[in-house]
């Protein structure tokens, strides 16, 4: 049910007029009555947004922490969806983000509590964060496993029940299974191959249910950057289809740790050819009755998709876990090819096939669409083109990913040029107040910015240490601090190999107390930190987001300056540029550093330690980050 707008609107007064009026009564005047501590820099962003909405322009909004960004930008985002009728979008760097953003102690629950507002807010989360059903019953049929019997007790009666006019609300979200870890999810949640649309349980799917209830948001919709992403990639073709776009008509769009969106956008656009998958899809269409030469096809094509991951594995380099680069040989081009010849033949025999009815039409369906993404995909990785392209591992198997093209040319077309809102909100987005990295990386031409410091006195309530890393490992001195304290302890990795290392240096006792990502369900693991179970909780994510106040958290230790990868993707990204240490590698550590430590002290009530474990070479970079932390580093 849409509300009305918070503040009337007269004749005389336009409504941005009448917007900033109201914003002021709110912040200077009926929030501090009631408790809230509002800051002159929470006002001044809250105006510069009203003032982007006006303009319908580009807005970089650098608010230090503590600032209340949140309050800032949700009175204007509010009033503004009430007004045009549409609702606002908040994107979010990841679903842990979201979580925290709706959490019951929440500022948007504060608002409605405070204002006594009704706000309209539903989520929109990634599709890889809803359970699929189709993936369900086939993981049943090969798997008796604990969690399968977990995720089964999750599923609501209508969604098997065969009575009418059964009540049906939302389910399926990856966060409705905190106990399910990350591998075990990855078997039955949604993967790109499933075929939804011609689907038989589609209107009893989890995921067409949630969209069905974002889509009647009448005052926000708040999604993650990469589900933001794909609906940019993927609306224009979705139309085309006769589909609906993933997310609907909004009126503004704020990005919420927005130095993050290039990243969302490099995964949203790309295309993926794992090992596994098309070994399995011949498996569940090569039945009997199947034309023998159809057969003969399909059995060369499986080889020849062996043949060519064998060879892409042989000449791939890097460093373990991370993106690996790909030597293009002669023979894996060559087999490349072949692949596309015989895909193209299996295509026009599925014609035939789909007329004898001899295999199941879903199955037939998904593997069309998936061969044709397959081909396609192939065809980018043997063609001289700009592509970008590496190996790596996703969800235990070997992936291809291709990459057609660095992501500016298309935000800057499909984003950035609208006649929309955009507001980025982050306490780092610039460098010493300079937004050209940003703006670079995400081809904005115009926009408007502003920066304004955190109020907090980090010298009463923070202290940096720097550990020069002579005589012992890190893992050493990591697990050194740890036995010397108990305290809530984060403990930040600049890779996921990284942390999977200082893992296995651990033995049974020292681990005791610790978690790391990927246990298990990310805002559970939050959770449980923030009650006080866990006293170390590791991860490579958690750089940015996580708002834990007072005791809760009272030491961050940085395992590594958090430069990026030397993978194909960042190299593709040096490789433009004229520094690359200077305009590619040093201006990502430096904002993935001040997020890190940010992490900290995020209210007035807050206190604790900075911990970086440095190496030599590390340290005598220490002039080049010095400038940006909070307080003067004490070496120990």
């Amino acid at each position: 049910m849409k509300e009305n707008l918070p503040f009337a609107l007269s004749k005389d007064r336009s409504f941005f007029e009448s917007l900033s009026d109201w914003i002021g009564d709110v912040l200077y005047d009926e929030l501090p009555e009631k408790g809230f501590e509002c800051r002159d820099e929470q006002i001044f962003m809250a105006y510069q947004i009203e003032k982007s909405l006006k303009e319908k322009s580009v807005l970089f909004a650098e608010a230090g922490v503590g600032t209340g960004k949140t309050i800032a930008y949700l009175l204007p985002a509010i009033s503004y969806a009430r007004y045009t009728g549409k609702p606002a979008l908040i994107s979010c760097a990841d679903e842990t983000l979201i979580d925290q953003l709706v959490k019951k102690e929440g500022d948007i629950q504060k608002l409605q509590d405070t204002l006594g507002w009704n706000i309209d807010v539903r989520l929109a989360k990634s599709r890889d964060q809803y359970l699929c059903l189709k993936r369900l019953e086939h993981e049943q049929k090969t798997n008796n496993e604990d969690f399968l019997l977990e995720i089964e007790d999750g599923i609501p009666d209508f969604v098997y029940g065969h009575q009418s006019l059964q009540p049906v609300h939302p389910y399926g979200e990856r966060s409705a299974f905190p106990d399910v870890n990350d591998e075990d999810w990855q078997k039955v949640n949604y993967h790109p191959i499933q075929q939804c649309a011609v689907c038989d349980i589609r209107n009893r799917c989890g995921q067409t249910i949630h969209r069905q209830n974002y889509r009647e948001a009448a005052d926000l919709i708040i999604c993650s950057h990469d589900f933001l992403m794909e609906h940019v990639w993927t609306k224009e073709s979705r139309l085309r289809e006769g589909q609906m776009p993933l997310l609907p008509e909004t009126s503004m769009i704020i990005l919420d740790e927005g130095h993050l969106l290039e990243f969302a956008a490099q995964r949203a656009l790309t295309y993926e050819v794992q090992s596994q998958t098309l070994v399995s899809l011949i498996d569940r269409v090569a039945q009997d009755g199947v034309r023998e030469k159809t057969l003969r096809l399909l059995e060369k094509l499986q080889d020849s998709h062996d043949d060519f991951f064998k060879e892409l594995l042989v000449h791939a380099y890097g460093e373990e876990g991370e993106r690996l680069h790909i030597k293009k040989t002669d023979l894996v081009l060559q087999i490349g090819r072949q692949i596309v010849n015989l895909v193209d033949q299996i295509l026009e025999e599925f014609v035939f096939e789909s007329e004898l009815y001899t295999i199941d039409e879903y199955d037939l369906r998904m593997f069309e669409e998936y061969l044709e993404q397959y081909v396609f995909s192939l065809k980018l990785f043997v063609q001289k083109s700009d592509a970008v392209d590496w190996l790596e591992e996703k969800d235990g198997l070997e992936t291809l990913v291709i990459m057609p093209r660095l992501v500016t040319d298309i935000l800057n077309e499909k984003l950035f040029t609208s006649k929309l809102p955009v507001v980025f909100s982050s306490a780092t987005l610039s460098i010493n107040k300079d937004f050209t990295y940003i703006s670079d990386a995400l081809g904005i031409d115009q926009y408007h910015s502003f920066s304004v410091p955190s109020p907090f006195d980090y010298d009463e309530v923070m202290k940096i240490f720097g550990h020069s890393i002579v005589n012992m490992t890190k893992a050493q001195k990591a697990k050194e601090l740890l036995v010397d304290s108990k305290e809530p302890t984060l403990l930040l990795f600049k890779s996921k190999h990284d942390m999977v290392n200082f893992e296995h240096t651990l033995t049974a006792e020292e681990r005791l107390g610790m978690v790391f990502e990927g246990e298990r369900e990310l805002s559970s693991i939050v959770r449980d930190f923030q009650a006080g179970l866990i006293s170390t909780l590791c991860s490579y994510h958690l750089w940015e987001g996580l708002d834990l106040p007072a005791e809760a958290l009272t030491r961050v230790i940085i395992f590594d300056l958090p430069f990026p990868p030397h993978d194909p993707l960042f190299d593709a990204k040096r490789k433009f540029s004229n520094n690359p240490f200077e305009e590619v590698e040093l201006p990502f550590m430096l904002l993935r550093l001040q997020q890190g430590m940010g992490r900290l002290i995020r209210t007035s009530a807050d206190h604790g330690s900075i911990h970086l474990l440095l190496s030599n070479e590390e340290k005598q970079l220490s002039t080049s980050f010095s400038h940006v932390l909070p307080v003067e580093i004490n070496w120990v």
